[in-house]
C-alpha cells in the first residue's frame, strides 16, 4: 500500500533528475559551441589535414611534436591508406545509388595528396578533435541522465537519444572529411549536422525549464513574429552555407596564389563571394523588421527581451566581422569568430521561437506522460 508521502518522493526524484539534466546539457551546450569555435580555429589556420587519419593522429593517440619522429616515407603510407579507404567509401557509394560521387572520390582530385608535415596545424587539430571526444563523452552523459525523466517527459529522451546518435553521425563524418581531403559536399554536410546537433540540444534543454521559468509570452501579433522569426533561421543557416562555399573558394585561392598573395584573394573567390555579400543585406534586413517587432510586443524587463537585446547584439558584431574580412583580405582571426557568432545567432533565434511559442513546441506532452500524472494525482 502506498503512502501519502509517496507522490512527494517522486516529485522530489524527478526534479532532482531534471536539474541533473539541465547542469549537463548546458554544459554541453557550451561545449559544442567551443567545438564550433575550435573548428573554424582549424578552416581559419589550414589545420585540417594535420592529422592524415582518424581518429588517431600519425597513428598515435598522442601527435608528433617533429618530423624526425615520423618515418621517411609517411607521406606515401598515408596516401595509399587513404586511398583504400576513399575506394571503400566509393563501392558502398555506387551501391547507394550515388555513382557520381563515388567516381568523384575515387577520381584524382587531391584527395591521395598528403600535406608535409606541420606541428602547429597538427596539434590544433588534435585539439580540436579531443574537444569533440569531449562533446561526445557529455552528450552520452545528457543522454544518460534523460532516462530518469522518461516518465515526466519523454520527449527529452527521445531528443537525447536522436541527439547522441547524430553526434556519431557527426563523428564518421568527420573521418570521410579527412580521408576525402576536405572534399566540398562533406563539410556542408558537416556543417548542417553541427546546426542539428546544436537545436536538437537546445530544444531538449529549453524543454527541461518548464515550470521552472514563468515567461509572460502574450503578444499581440504572434503569428507575424512565427514568420519572422522562422524567415531569419531559415535565411541564417542558408547564409552560413553559403559561407562553406565562400570558405572552399578561400582554399583554392590558397593553393593558386599561397598566403603572399593575401590581397588577392578577394578578387579571385568568383561568384560564391558576391552572392555571400549580398545576400548579407537580406539576412540583415529581416533581422532589423524581425528586431523591432520583437521590441514593439514583449515586455521589457522579460527573458525573451534579454534574448532580443543579445540577437541584436550578435547580428551587429556578424555585420562587423564580415565586413573586416571583406576589406582586411580575410584577416584568419575573424573567420573563426564570423563562423561561431552565425551559430550563436541561430541559437538564439531557436531559443525565441521555443519560448514564444511554449504552449505548442514545449508543453505538450504525450498522452502516457499525461496518464501518469493523473494517476499520480489520484494516489
Amino acid at each position: 500500500m502506498k503512502t501519502k508521502n509517496t507522490p512527494n518522493i517522486k516529485s522530489e526524484s524527478i526534479q532532482k533528475a531534471s536539474r541533473l539534466y539541465r547542469r549537463l546539457g548546458t554544459t554541453t551546450v557550451i561545449a559544442v559551441y567551443l567545438l564550433v569555435l575550435a573548428g573554424g580555429i582549424v578552416r581559419s589556420t589550414g589545420s585540417g589535414m594535420g592529422c592524415p587519419d582518424w581518429p588517431k593522429c600519425f597513428g598515435s593517440w598522442v601527435p608528433p611534436t617533429e618530423v624526425s619522429q615520423l618515418p621517411s616515407h609517411y607521406k606515401e603510407d598515408y596516401a595509399q591508406k587513404r586511398k583504400a579507404k576513399n575506394e571503400r567509401l566509393s563501392h558502398y557509394l555506387d551501391k547507394l545509388g550515388f555513382h557520381q560521387l563515388g567516381e568523384k572520390i575515387r577520381g584524382d582530385f587531391g584527395g591521395v595528396k598528403e600535406v608535409d608535415f606541420n606541428p602547429t596545424k597538427t596539434w590544433i587539430e588534435y585539439v580540436n578533435r579531443l574537444l569533440g571526444a569531449v562533446v561526445g563523452f557529455l552528450i552520452f552523459l545528457t543522454l544518460l541522465s534523460s532516462i530518469r525523466l522518461i516518465q515526466s517527459d519523454r520527449i527529452v529522451f527521445y531528443v537525447s537519444l536522436l541527439t547522441f546518435v547524430l553526434v556519431g553521425v557527426q563523428g564518421w563524418l568527420g573521418s570521410v572529411v579527412v580521408s576525402t581531403n576536405l572534399l566540398p559536399g562533406t563539410i556542408t554536410t558537416h556543417m548542417l549536422l553541427a546546426i542539428a546537433i546544436i537545436l536538437l540540444l537546445i530544444y531538449s534543454l529549453t524543454r527541461s525549464y518548464q515550470g521552472i521559468r514563468k515567461e509572460n509570452t502574450l503578444v499581440a501579433n504572434r503569428p507575424l513574429l512565427n514568420r519572422l522569426i522562422g524567415a531569419a533561421i531559415l535565411l541564417s543557416i542558408t547564409q552560413v552555407l553559403l559561407g562553406t562555399q565562400v570558405r572552399e573558394a578561400v582554399d583554392q585561392a590558397i593553393r593558386l596564389l599561397g598566403y603572399e598573395g593575401r590581397a588577392h584573394w578577394i578578387s579571385s573567390l568568383g561568384t560564391a563571394f558576391y552572392i555571400h555579400r549580398s545576400f548579407s543585406l537580406l539576412v540583415f534586413g529581416i533581422h532589423a523588421y524581425l528586431l523591432i517587432q520583437l521590441r514593439k510586443q514583449l515586455p521589457q524587463k522579460s527573458i525573451l527581451a534579454t534574448y532580443t537585446n543579445a540577437l541584436f547584439g550578435g547580428v551587429l558584431l556578424e555585420v562587423l566581422t564580415g565586413v573586416a574580412m571583406a576589406y582586411w583580405s580575410i584577416p584568419a582571426f575573424l573567420q573563426p569568430a564570423h563562423l561561431f557568432l552565425a551559430f550563436v545567432i541561430v541559437g538564439i533565434q531557436f531559443v525565441i521561437l521555443l519560448v514564444l511559442n511554449k504552449e505548442a513546441f514545449l508543453l505538450n506532452q504525450t498522452s502516457g506522460n499525461a496518464s501518469s500524472a493523473r494517476a499520480q494525482a489520484l494516489i
